[in-house]
């Protein structure tokens, strides 16, 4: 497999591009100048306890308070607070190796037992802002590198599930524990079985330096403010998946190619001559096929190959696509096996579009009725293996009797939309227009007005639906005004003219009066 990573700059937003084999699949976007990205840890103020729900929102700066509940704590919630309070001004500060860890929290608790309307609280955002809603937040605090994720207030090493080799994970303990700082805990990634001894340790070493950095800024600070951002969405992106599979990371910005370029020296320094900087006159993402990509792939309608489409819909609540034959069915016999073929191929594509537009929460897919278990269950696992590659978690359930596919799927930030049309010609993007039952009264009142100004020729420039209802018939309209107001009157069909607007045009070609 051939992967490029494509970055457009601009000055209100980042857009990376993510391409297999030259095809899209995925594409996120970094606003400029808004923050609140997932894993920023703030130190916010508790602004109301909301005993019903078992939660808190927290001033974290927001224009909406964030939203933290009481699992959210983590069990290492009362070791945090006490940290926290010691880096209040005036205050002796405490250091997480020198300590001694409070209790765990109880799983089945109350917020209100822990937390206090003005009490200030360490938070990391788990999930950004998403329509109406503010950040979700987390006070179980980690920081996450390449190779590994530190945990603070942990003595535990857990490695990656993927990570299938006895030795290997004997190994990644055995580098973790040389070097984790007491009452420090990390999560050793799958990246990390492929990484030197090293490289590991640089990691873990490098991110309890940030977690101090946090702290001191926590020292001089007060709530709301942000101690500690995530790094920037394409140097995160690289982090968790750049490979020997990428063959080049383009970007036309020299100040943000400059920063990719540093960051991939410190973590993979054999692959720094990846990093293109771009100068071409045209859009990078014209150039390399993206911009194309784009417009067809996040319109409502998704052909695929056959005549078959898609139809995906969005709402507050949840994400429909409907999967549709096209005229397939009437050229086969064997509706059992089409309708199979249809829906493994509409599988692959809904897969790739769930990525693409990072679509999350609650999926329901319509997929064409199918009469054997058999073919029920091959679509079921060929949707497990094609969501396989997915990071995000998600579960998958069977097709119900009723032939719906019900997917759920991590959502951490708003879906990707693109704008995909144009302002509508006739409404002008008001989406109202003239009742069609009075345009001939307006055409034959400004033909009037002409007629009694003087004027003895003009041409109406109409849309081909138009001309053709005023040339309609032997007695058409067009030779009814111009008996009864003595003038020349031509029509011309452009289809350039919106459905009900009319140009009058004098011989040279000119506006007599425009109907606006």
């Amino acid at each position: 497999m051939n992967r490029e990573l494509i970055i457009n700059v601009n000055p209100t937003e980042v857009s990376i591009a993510l391409c297999e084999d030259k095809v899209l699949v995925e594409l996120n976007k970094e606003q400029c100048q808004t923050g609140f990205a997932v894993g920023d840890i703030y130190l916010g103020r508790v602004r109301k306890i909301m005993p019903g729900l078992n939660a808190a929102f927290v001033n974290i700066g927001h224009e909406k308070d964030a939203f933290i509940h009481y699992l959210d704590l983590g069990a290492n919630f009362e070791s945090l607070r006490r940290v926290v309070h010691s880096h209040e001004p005036g205050k002796r500060p405490t250091r997480v190796e020198n300590m001694k860890l409070e209790p765990a929290l109880a799983k089945e608790g109350r917020i209100g037992d822990h937390l206090q309307v003005g009490q200030t609280i360490m938070v990391q955002i788990a999930k950004e802002a998403i329509s109406t809603k503010g950040p979700r937040l987390t006070a179980d605090i980690s920081l996450a590198g390449r190779n590994v994720v530190l945990v603070p207030f942990s003595n535990k090493v857990f490695v990656s599930t993927k990570i299938r080799s006895n030795s290997a994970k004997k190994r990644l303990r055995k580098v973790a524990q040389e070097v984790l700082p007491q009452n420090f805990g990390v999560i050793i990634r799958t990246a990390a079985a492929d990484a030197e001894d090293i490289d590991i340790m640089q990691d873990i070493l490098s991110l309890v330096e940030r977690w101090n950095k946090a702290l001191s800024v926590l020292r001089k600070s007060e709530a709301p403010t942000r101690l500690m951002s995530e790094m920037s969405r394409v140097n995160t992106i690289i982090r968790d998946s750049l490979n020997d599979t990428f063959s080049q990371i383009s970007v036309d910005d020299e100040t943000m190619y400059n920063e990719i370029r540093s960051y991939v020296r410190a973590i993979k320094p054999d692959m720094e001559h990846l990093v293109k900087h771009y100068k071409g006159k045209v859009s990078i993402f014209e150039n390399f096929d993206v911009a194309k990509q784009i417009k067809s792939l996040f319109a409502k309608y998704v052909s695929l190959r056959r005549g078959a489409y898609l139809i995906i819909e969005h709402t507050e609540a949840m994400h429909v696509i409907d999967v549709n034959s096209g005229n397939r069915t009437k050229a086969e016999d064997d509706q059992e096996q089409t309708a199979l073929e249809v829906n493994l191929a509409a599988a692959a594509e809904i897969a790739r579009q769930l990525r693409l537009r990072d679509m999350g929460g609650i999926v329901i897919v319509d997929f064409i009725d199918m009469r054997k278990a058999q073919s029920r269950q091959t679509l079921l696992q060929e949707m497990q293996k094609l969501m396989a590659k997915d990071k995000a978690k998600h579960t998958i359930l069977p097709l119900s009797k009723f032939g719906l596919m019900q997917i759920t799927r991590q959502r951490v930030r708003p879906i990707a939309m693109q704008e995909t049309s144009d302002v509508c010609p006739t409404c002008h993007g008001t989406g109202k227009v003239e009742p069609t039952i009075l345009l001939e009264k307006k055409i034959e009142s400004q033909v009037q007005l002409l007629a009694s100004s003087g004027c003895r020729e003009v041409t109406l420039k109409v849309s081909p639906y138009v001309a053709a209802y005023l040339k309609r018939g032997l007695w058409s309209l067009r030779l009814r005004w111009i008996f009864k107001y003595k003038l020349r009157i031509g029509v011309i069909a452009d289809q350039s003219v919106g459905m009900i607007d009319v140009d009058y045009l004098d011989k040279q070609g000119k506006s007599l009066l425009r109907n606006d």
